[in-house]
């Protein structure tokens, strides 16, 4: 199945430690999933070492257009709890303005962090550097330090990205 950018994305719920099972199977069967993954420390028999982790842990994401047949085969995936919506036909797009900052930030290799869900308060766009344009909600601002958080609204889960508090600027 191909895809254009104008496709709609999705959040597809998984089981635990399964996100990246089913962004390969879902691969395997042509289709397009995104997996944003982030570098964490963690300890293990003493030793300490980065090890890359799922972004929003339980979800990944899908653009695809999916008519039902399409559906079916993405539901035949193993791991998968559901795709987020009320049914096959009304599932819930999340918006690509949402979607690309999260790219974006996986991409850019910045420090992120997990970070409580916010609705609320002062919009912000990073005016230089690497994430230049990414809009977020701004929750820190020192001279040397901010933090931008970025927010899937369907998921009801934020992301923080740590950034230089003078490229911050109000949206």
């Amino acid at each position: 199945m191909l895809t254009d950018q104008t496709a709609p994305w999705y959040a597809l719920w998984t089981h635990s430690h399964y996100e990246q099972i089913v962004q390969d199977q879902l691969a395997q069967k042509g289709l397009h999933p995104f997996l944003p993954r982030v570098e964490v420390w963690s300890r293990r028999q003493g030793t300490r070492r980065r090890i890359s982790v799922p972004m929003f842990p339980g979800y990944l994401f899908l653009r695809d257009e999916l008519d039902k047949q399409t559906y079916v085969e993405v539901r035949k995936t193993r791991g998968l709890v559901r795709v987020l919506g009320e049914r096959w036909d009304r599932l819930a797009a999340i918006p690509r303005q949402e979607i690309e900052p999260i790219q974006r930030a996986a991409d850019s290799r910045c420090p992120v962090l997990p970070f409580p869900y916010l609705r609320e308060g002062q919009r912000a766009r990073i005016s230089s550097g690497p994430l230049q344009g990414v809009e977020g909600i701004l929750v820190d601002r020192k001279p040397e330090r901010g933090l931008l958080v970025l927010s899937v609204h369907l998921l009801q889960r934020s992301v923080a990205v740590t950034v230089d508090g003078t490229e911050v600027v109000p949206a």
